[in-house]
């Protein structure tokens, strides 16, 4: 029977210890040529436990392989996915959306100021001048006001004179609007075009979607559809400017 010294079977334990923690065979290997003469044990009883650990060490790998290669897979369908859906949005969907990611960022987080177009109100324009450049540009470009909405005589504040000016003006292009919906069930979620007025402590602000993104960032349109849809958008992007100008 061949023996080894206990002093080689305490190395080996302790070497398989530390390979256990890092998957490293070749650290008990080593130890079996570092032995100190103390004490003999039967050589079977020593390569024992380095074969259990063999084992347990190649199921480890086994067992990590696997979950890599479960991980690269899921990355590379997502990455398939990403580019699939890049190829069927139009072009400068990739640029708009970093800058959404930046406006995101820059506004720590606020998704609503990340997918808005704002423009400060020029002093000295007042209400009226804003609403009728809204109503010029509107009557200029034959778009459909339909609709109001003004919460500020609608709260407690408004009775202490203390309530800030909100109102929200709608317009809509009814053709592009029901083409838009025939494109897309989920546009209706975005219609009609509003645009708001608020009135905050440094004056008024108007508020507006970014329709850059909702164009850029979405499946490529019938060029026809397009067409028409810049057209929406340019009268929005109008109204905002000569709204905050006060020109009509």
């Amino acid at each position: 029977m061949s023996f080894v010294p206990l002093g080689a079977h305490c190395a080996i334990q302790i070497a398989m210890a530390e390979g256990l923690h890092g998957g490293d065979v070749q650290s008990v290997q080593s130890a079996t040529m570092q032995i100190s003469l103390l004490r003999a044990v039967p050589l079977g009883e020593i390569y024992e436990p380095f074969r259990k650990f063999k084992r347990v060490a190649t199921m480890s790998v086994i067992r990590r392989a696997r979950v890599f290669l479960l991980v690269a897979l899921l990355v590379v369908l997502n990455g398939c996915a990403t580019l699939r859906a890049m190829s069927n949005a139009e072009d400068g969907a990739g640029a708009e959306a970093m800058a959404a990611w930046a406006r995101w960022v820059d506004s720590g987080g606020d998704i609503a100021a990340a997918t808005t177009w704002t423009r400060k109100v020029k002093n000295g324009v007042t209400i009226t001048e804003v609403e009728e450049a809204f109503a010029s540009v509107a009557a200029e470009d034959n778009i459909r006001a339909v609709g109001e909405l003004s919460p500020s005589g609608d709260t407690a504040g408004s009775w202490l004179g203390s309530e800030k000016f909100l109102k929200i003006y709608s317009y809509c292009s009814p053709a592009v609007a029901r083409a838009m919906v025939e494109f897309s069930p989920h546009m209706a979620a975005y219609l009609p075009c509003r645009i708001t007025v608020l009135e905050k402590e440094d004056g008024l602000w108007i508020y507006t979607m970014n329709m850059d993104m909702l164009i850029k960032m979405g499946r490529k349109l019938p060029p026809d559809l397009k067409k028409s849809v810049l057209q929406v958008r340019n009268t929005i992007w109008k109204m905002m400017e000569k709204g905050a100008e006060g020109e009509f």
